[in-house]
Formats: structure tokens, C-alpha cells, sequence
């Protein structure tokens, strides 16, 4: 058996579970172990530092699996934002029919790829842009929650209410992400109108992830309540694992700090640097709530295989018995 789902057929993949775009993380190899699944992966375009280490990366992700897989092009304001349409005419020429674009005014990206007969998941964290994402012409629609990792926005919806109220008005298909991490969670957002689910903390924490093996026992470790919000007072909020630096910098936050005032504490290669050694402590690092369900490190394949065995067996066995 199979779960079959609009997205399903949209990137023709076997099951609704994806994994979404990570930086530092989402590299070839944890890429092609999803895809090889069954699942739909995706390279994070901005982890490779130029558009020909991308076209390597893609290339190296080639030679793991013959499946689908796509790459994620995420778009943020910066003082020296990297060179997006190199990044894009990388995907292009590369081959890659599926992006997942995420961040501020994606339109000329959308259009180049569309163009090009890719297919486009835009995600986003609100009904509002999820519609505009639809106007402009994305094929699919990851809605992201306010218990997700990362940037969740800054309307603190959570999935419970943001899943159905985007299906309600969102035509194309849209898959769940944030607070995601078992079969439960699947089935929930079928039922709430979603096509598949989204998943990024799940994913660090599995055999082919490449992070170190520290980080992934910590994720492990922690609990759902084991995540701070920073940037909150500068309207640009990031969910990360609580650690030394997190509490720092929400301390700073509430004095009044100003983002030059933790720059150095919040750097990306503080964060980097994380994943490398393995010191949970040594800078920002990305994770959501739903570390609470996560207690074990599974190889790509266990992982989605028992989510959708169990996710079936929920849908026939437990939920058909609520029916007479």
C-alpha cells in the first residue's frame, strides 16, 4: 500500500513526506537517502558557497539516487545578498525539474523556473502569502507553522489552525510543515486538508544526516520546550535549539539590544561550526518543537517506511473503528 496524494503525483514521488531545505544541512547525501525512500529531498542551494559547488552537489546527489530529488532556493534581504540568479541558472542548467523557493518576492525566480518547466513548492507562513504564492504561479504550497524550526513568521499560528484555514481557500496542492516528526502527524494533516508533510528537525536526526553525531543525541535529549525565539523584538523571529547562545541573546533582546548587538553571537558559522564538532553550545542552531517526539537516530529509509506503515495502519485500524 501507498499513500497517494495530489503532491504525490505533482514531483512524482511514492510517499507524502518531504524533506525540506536546510542550511548546513541538506546536502547530497541525506538528499538521495530520502529520495532513494521514497520521499522527496532537497539540497539547500545557499549551504554550497558558489553556483558551481551547487552544480557539483547536484551532480554528487545524481550518482546517489536516480529518484527525484529538488533544491531549495531561499530568498533573504542581506547587506551582500548572494548572487540568487547564478544560484538559479545553476538549478537550471543542472536539470533540476523541482525547487522549493521560500523568503521575500520570489516572482522573477518563479518565472525563470516556471519557464523552464520546473516545478515550484513555495513555503511560506500564512494564508495571505500562500495566495499570493498561488497567484504567482507556484505549482504546490508548503504552509509552515508556528512550531516549526527556523523562521515561522510573525503571526504565531499554529498548525492546528494555519493547515486547514490555508485549505480552505489555497487550491494547489499544499504539504504541512512544522511540529512533524511520526505517523501521527501525517495523518493529521491529511485530515486537515494537507497533501503530505514537511519535515526538517526529524530529518537532522537520522543516520544520514550530516551533522555530528552529538547533535543529533541532543536533539534526542531535548524536549518540546528545549527551543527559544530570537529576533522577536526585531520582528524577524528564528526557532532555534535552546542552548548558552540562545539565552544570551533573548536576555540581550529584552534589554533592548539591537541586531548589531548580537551579531557575532548569532553568525552562521558560529552555527556551522555546531554541526562540524558537535559542540550544542558553541553557536545558533536551528530546531522545532517537535524534538518532543523525536527518540531515536533511524536511517532515512526506517524512518519514512515507519511512518507511513504506522500512518496506514491509523487510518484503517484506529480511525475506522470511530465510524459504525
Amino acid at each position: 500500500m501507498a499513500i497517494k496524494t495530489r503532491f504525490t503525483e505533482l514531483v512524482g514521488v511514492e510517499h507524502p513526506v518531504v524533506q525540506g531545505g536546510m542550511q548546513w544541512v541538506g546536502r547530497a547525501e541525506l538528499v538521495a537517502a530520502v529520495a532513494n525512500a521514497g520521499g522527496l529531498g532537497f539540497i539547500t542551494a545557499l549551504t554550497q558557497p558558489t553556483p558551481d559547488a551547487l552544480r557539483a552537489e547536484i551532480e554528487r546527489c545524481r550518482k546517489l539516487t536516480d529518484k527525484p530529488f529538488g533544491v531549495n532556493l531561499t530568498i533573504l534581504p542581506a547587506i551582500n545578498p548572494p548572487p540568487y540568479a547564478e544560484y538559479r541558472r545553476a538549478i537550471i542548467e543542472s536539470g533540476v525539474k523541482i525547487v522549493e523557493t521560500a523568503g521575500n518576492k520570489p516572482q522573477e525566480h518563479v518565472d525563470d523556473f516556471k519557464a523552464h518547466g520546473v516545478i515550484v513548492v513555495h513555503k511560506c507562513t500564512s494564508v495571505r502569502h500562500a495566495l499570493s504564492a498561488e497567484r504567482m504561479g507556484v505549482d504546490a504550497i508548503s504552509i509552515d507553522g508556528f512550531e516549526c524550526a527556523g523562521h515561522p513568521g510573525e503571526d504565531d499560528v499554529p498548525g492546528l489552525i494555519l493547515i486547514p484555514a490555508a485549505a480552505d481557500k489555497v487550491k494547489i496542492p499544499m504539504i504541512a510543515s512544522g511540529g512533524f516528526g511520526d505517523a501521527r502527524g501525517l495523518v493529521a494533516a491529511l485530515a486537515l486538508g494537507a497533501e503530505g508533510i514537511n519535515m526538517g528537525t526529524r530529518f537532522m536526526c537520522t543516520k544520514e544526516s550530516p551533522i555530528h553525531e552529538n547533535v543529533k543525541h541532543q536533539i534526542v535529549e531535548n524536549d518540546e520546550r528545549a527551543t527559544d525565539l530570537i529576533f522577536r523584538t526585531m520582528h524577524n523571529t528564528s526557532r532555534v535549539a535552546r542552548n548558552d547562545i540562545s539565552r544570551q541573546v533573548v536576555e540581550l533582546e529584552r534589554s533592548g539590544a539591537k541586531f548589531e548587538d548580537v551579531r557575532e553571537l548569532v553568525a552562521g558559522t558560529r552555527g556551522r561550526v555546531v554541526y562540524e564538532t558537535g559542540d550544542p553550545d558553541h553557536g545558533i542552531w536551528s530546531a522545532g518543537q517537535v524534538q518532543g517526539l523525536i527518540h531515536d537516530i533511524p536511517s532515512c529509509a526506517e524512518l519514512i517506511s515507519r511512518i507511513v506503515t504506522e500512518a496506514e495502519a491509523i487510518i484503517k485500524g484506529r480511525l475506522a473503528r470511530f465510524v459504525v
